[in-house]
C-alpha cells in the first residue's frame, strides 16, 4: 500500500481528533466523514476493531507504512522494557520526527519531503533517509545551502513547542537529539498497549 497523501482533515475525522496538529478544518467538522457521519453509530466496536483503530492511528500520526511499522513493532518486542512504550519511542526517533519536533517542518509530512530532499544533515553528513534512527547525542541541522528557504523559515517562526529531550539552536539551525523521550514526554494521544495485544493476537 502507497503512503497516503489525501486530505489530513478527512484522517483526523475518522479518528475524531486533530492527528496531525492544529486543524480549523477538523474543529469545524469534528465528527467522522461521510454521509451518516453526524449519526450515531449503532453498535458497540468490538476489541479487535478497537485495537486496529489504534494501530492505525498511530500509523498515521507517524507517518509509517504496515510493513515499517510491524518491523518496529518486532524491534520494540525483542527489547528489554515495556514494548508500547518502546515502540513510541523508536518512532519519536526516526529523522522525519525528530525535524518536525525540532520545528525545521510543520507537519510530519513536510518533515518527510525536506529530509528527502537534502535539506537535513545528521553529525554533518547529508541524510535523505526520513526513517533514519538517531541516536542520543547525534546533532541535526539544516544543510547550509537550505537555511534560507522560505519553508522552514516560515515554519521555524511559527514554532512554539519545546520538548526536553531535544535542543534547538535558532541561530545555527541545528539542534541535538538528547535523548529518547519518556513517555510521559511524548504528547502523542496513542493507547500503545492496545497495539501490543493486537500484534500478539
Amino acid at each position: 500500500m502507497a503512503r497516503y497523501t489525501g486530505p489530513s482533515t478527512k484522517i483526523a475525522r475518522k479518528f475524531g481528533e486533530a492527528i496531525f496538529g492544529a486543524d480549523k478544518a477538523f474543529e469545524k467538522r469534528n465528527y467522522p466523514p461521510g454521509q451518516h457521519g453526524m449519526a450515531k453509530k449503532r453498535g458497540k466496536k468490538s476489541e479487535y476493531a478497537i485495537q486496529l483503530m489504534e494501530k492505525q492511528k498511530a500509523k498515521y500520526s507517524y507517518g509509517i507504512l504496515e510493513k515499517q511499522f510491524r518491523n518496529l513493532f518486532e524491534k520494540a518486542a525483542a527489547s528489554k522494557g515495556v514494548t508500547g512504550e518502546i515502540l513510541l519511542q523508536l518512532c519519536e526517533a526516526r529523522l522525519d520526527n525528530v525535524v518536525y519536533r525540532m520545528g525545521i517542518a510543520s507537519s510530519r509530512r513536510a518533515a518527510r519531503q525536506i529530509v528527502s530532499h537534502r535539506h537535513v544533515t545528521v553529525n554533518g553528513e547529508l541524510v535523505n533517509i526520513p526513517s533514519y534512527h538517531l541516536k542520543p547525542g547525534d546533532v541535526v541541522a539544516v544543510r547550509e545551502k537550505s537555511k534560507s528557504l522560505e519553508s522552514i523559515e516560515r515554519s521555524l517562526s511559527n514554532s512554539s513547542h519545546v520538548y526536553e529531550w531535544i535542543t534547538w539552536n535558532n541561530d545555527t539551525k541545528q539542534g541535538t537529539f538528547v535523548s529518547v523521550p519518556a513517555r510521559l514526554q511524548i504528547p502523542e494521544n496513542i493507547k500503545e498497549q492496545l497495539i501490543v495485544e493486537l500484534y500478539n493476537k
